[in-house]
């Protein structure tokens, strides 16, 4: 013979049953009141999970995650050389969470035209360089060539500075540098790029770094310094600490006084703007979730005003308070999954809907973006979920006790 659920089995037939007008009314409003709520914690969470992903995806394009660089010129654009031959390079490549390291070397100059001028960092990259983050920022013209072989004057700028100086794809330009004596060198452009980030549009212009270390008047093996890519931003400093370890442990074996610096630590006024809307998706779930717990509190009220004379009866027919609480608890359960899975649904076509016609834009001066962008956490939706469930169980609990206050002679003499 099958165990019968009571309470469970109750809660089933209390739904189906007919209950007054404003059973029906408040039922829809906490219904509406979870999905809303949830759809808003979603919609939230993709939004702030889309900022930090896109935000820090142009920072690593443009700065990497990690820099190493000579001591006295990590704080300066124009840095004095270091070599490029250096006894930790096979070390970093062991390291746990090792992705990609290359070469570069930078000098700042003057970009000047008929019409203006405008102070530029010119940064020369060799083959070793990932070009991926600038294909997608590409928006006119080709990437410049840089191959092992032959030294091309080709360059690469912004879409943003071309169009402040009237330049175009295949003019030629000249750059000044204000070294001793000054010199001055003729480029080709050979594309335009776009990052939306008006500071690093305003200045950087890539070459071969063959350019780069002529006009240092550097040797071949002499460079600014290197730049590493992780596989796990998460453990950034983590990761940065232990290259800091290593060249500190190959400190007699390393001629060059060196630092090591992360892409947190040369920018944190953005990380810290990134990490304030953690604080502000807290605050938007907490508020979903009080209205969601407060409307269907006034639901589970509305249900055991109303079914009064049920608890009594069942009360007189030997059912304790506890397995009546389940009842409702139950009910309740069912209502916050039913707004639960309209939330989910809303929530996750609003982001996708997002992701596909970007139809919510931005100041791209002010945000670094021209649209909303969208990264849907999946992992930390589910736990939203559970939890979003579990406070609202919880909370019922607090509305069922007034059964062990409901008295069936009472209830039943008043039928």
């Amino acid at each position: 013979m099958t165990k019968v659920n009571t309470p469970y089995f109750l809660a089933k037939r209390l739904r189906a049953g007919q209950g007054g007008r404003k059973n029906s009314v408040m039922m829809r409003i906490a219904t509406l009141s979870v999905a809303i709520g949830l759809a808003v914690m979603i919609f939230a969470l993709g939004v702030i999970f889309g900022f930090k992903r896109e935000i820090t995806a142009k920072l690593t394009g443009v700065m990497s995650h990690v820099q190493i660089t000579r001591f006295e010129g990590s704080n300066s654009s124009e840095s004095a050389p270091i070599s490029a031959h250096q006894p930790f390079l096979t070390g970093i490549e062991q390291l746990p969470g090792f992705g990609s390291m290359h070469r570069y070397a930078q000098v700042p100059g003057i970009l000047r035209s008929d019409e203006s001028f405008q102070g530029i960092l010119l940064k020369g990259v060799g083959g070793d360089f990932d070009w991926r983050f600038f294909e997608r920022a590409l928006v006119e013209g080709v990437l410049p060539t840089v191959s092992d072989s032959v030294r091309n004057k080709e360059i690469l700028l912004s879409k943003r500075l071309a169009e402040a100086m009237k330049l175009a794809v295949g003019d030629r330009i000249e750059l000044m540098f204000l070294q001793q004596p000054p010199r001055r060198d003729q480029y080709k452009i050979a594309g335009l790029y776009e990052t939306d980030m008006q500071d690093i549009d305003n200045l950087l212009l890539l070459t071969d770094i063959r350019n780069v270390q002529r006009l240092n008047r550097w040797e071949a093996d002499q460079i600014s310094g290197f730049e590493i890519m992780t596989t796990d931003f998460d453990r950034l400093d983590e990761f940065s600490d232990q290259i800091y370890d290593l060249l500190l442990g190959m400190s007699d074996r390393i001629i060059d006084p060196l630092t090591v610096t992360n892409l947190r630590e040369s920018n944190p006024l953005i990380f810290d703007w990134l990490d304030t809307h953690d604080l502000n998706a807290l605050i938007i779930i907490i508020v979903m979730l009080l209205v969601a717990v407060f409307n269907m509190i006034a639901a589970m009220l509305i249900i055991l005003l109303e079914k009064t004379s049920m608890i009594g009866i069942l009360k007189a027919l030997g059912m304790n308070d506890g397995a009546i609480q389940r009842i409702f608890i139950y009910r309740s359960a069912r209502i916050a999954l039913r707004g639960m899975i309209w939330g989910n649904a809303i929530g996750l076509a609003i982001c996708l809907l997002q992701q596909q016609t970007g139809w919510l834009t931005l100041n791209a001066d002010g945000y670094f973006l021209t649209t909303v962008p969208i990264h849907i956490p999946w992992a930390i939706v589910g736990a939203l979920n559970l939890g979003v469930l579990a406070v609202i169980v919880l909370t019922q609990t607090l509305p069922a006790r007034i059964v062990s206050g409901i008295l069936p002679e009472k209830t039943i003499r008043f039928d």
